[in-house]
C-alpha cells in the first residue's frame, strides 16, 4: 500500500509538486465551478477555457515556458472575449450563449492556428493538455495565490453570489451589486482558468472546475455542501490521477479528468439526492 499510494510522492519531488498544484486548483477553481453550475452557466466555464488560448499562445511563442507571458496573454485574451461578448450582446439582438460561442470558437482557431504555424506538435500539446509534473515554484505560487484570492472574493460575494443563482431579476431590483456580482465572478473564471491552464491546459483546466461540481450535486443539497464536497471529489480525483498516471504511463492532466468523469458517473448511479439509484428505489417516509 506505501509503496502504490505513497511512495511516488515521498521520492519524487516532481509529484509533489504536482499534488500541491491540483490541490491549490481544487481549492480555489472547484467552488467557482460549483456557481458556474448553480447559475447555468457550465458551458460558459468551457467556452472561455478556449478563449484564452490565442493569448497563452502567444506568451508562449513569445518567451517560451514563461509563467508571466503566458499568464498576462490568458488574462488578456480570457477578459476581452467576455466583454466582447457581453458588449455584443447589449447592442444587437444576439443573446449572450450565442455571442460567447462566436468569439470562443474564433479565439479557439486563431490560438491553434498560431501555436500549428509559428510552433511545433509538442507546442500544441502542451498549451492543450498542460504540463503539471513540470510545475515549478514560481507555478506553485501563482496557483496558490489565484486559489486564496478566489476563497477571499467568494467568502466576500457569497450572499448576492447565492441570490443571484436563485433569483437574479429580485437581486437587480433590490442591490446595485448585481452588475459588480456578475463581472468579478467572471473575472474569477477567466483567473482560476488561466492558473489551471498551466497545470492542466486549455482543455482540460476546465474539467477539474465543472466534474467535481456537477458530481457533488448528486451528494449535497445546500451550497456549503455543494462547495465541500466537490473540493473533496476534486482532490481526491487529482491523487487518484496523479497515481494512475505515475503507475501507468498515462498523461497526467486527462488521467485526472478521468478520474473526476468516474466519480461524477459513479455520483450518478449512486447519489443520494437525485441520483438514479434513488429515483428507482427512493425511500418510504414513515407515516403518521
Amino acid at each position: 500500500m506505501w509503496e502504490v499510494l505513497v511512495q511516488p510522492f515521498a521520492d519524487f519531488g516532481f509529484m509533489r509538486r504536482a499534488l500541491m498544484g491540483c490541490v491549490a486548483i481544487s481549492v480555489g477553481a472547484t467552488p467557482v465551478g460549483v456557481f458556474l453550475m448553480l447559475r447555468r452557466m457550465s458551458l460558459t466555464g468551457d467556452a472561455m477555457a478556449h478563449a484564452i488560448l490565442p493569448g497563452a499562445a502567444v506568451g508562449y511563442l513569445i518567451s517560451g515556458l514563461s509563467l508571466g507571458a503566458m499568464t498576462i496573454g490568458g488574462l488578456v485574451a480570457g477578459m476581452a472575449v467576455a466583454l466582447l461578448s457581453g458588449f455584443v450582446t447589449r447592442v444587437t439582438a444576439l443573446r449572450e450563449d450565442a455571442s460567447l460561442a462566436a468569439f470562443y470558437l474564433i479565439s479557439l482557431a486563431v490560438g491553434v492556428l498560431i501555436v500549428s504555424t509559428r510552433g511545433s506538435n509538442v507546442d500544441l500539446m502542451h498549451v492543450l493538455f498542460g504540463t503539471v509534473l513540470a510545475l515549478d515554484d514560481d507555478a506553485l505560487i501563482l496557483l496558490c495565490s489565484i486559489a486564496s484570492l478566489s476563497v477571499l472574493t467568494l467568502a466576500l460575494l457569497l450572499r448576492p453570489l447565492v441570490l443571484e443563482c436563485a433569483d437574479p431579476q429580485f437581486l437587480r431590483s433590490v442591490s446595485g451589486l448585481s452588475a459588480v456580482t456578475h463581472f468579478t465572478f467572471l473575472a474569477l473564471v477567466v483567473l482560476n482558468l488561466v492558473g489551471g491552464f498551466h497545470a492542466l491546459g486549455t482543455l482540460m483546466a476546465v474539467g477539474i472546475m465543472i466534474l467535481p461540481a456537477a458530481a457533488a450535486r448528486f451528494w449535497a443539497a445546500s451550497v456549503g455542501g455543494l462547495v465541500f464536497t466537490a473540493v473533496a471529489f476534486a482532490m481526491v480525483s487529482s491523487l487518484a490521477g496523479l497515481l494512475l498516471s505515475y503507475h501507468f504511463s498515462l498523461p497526467s492532466g486527462p488521467a485526472i479528468i478521468l478520474v473526476a468523469g468516474f466519480a461524477y458517473g459513479l455520483s450518478l448511479l449512486l447519489g443520494p439526492v437525485g441520483g438514479l439509484a434513488a429515483r428507482a428505489f427512493p425511500r418510504r417516509h414513515l407515516e403518521a
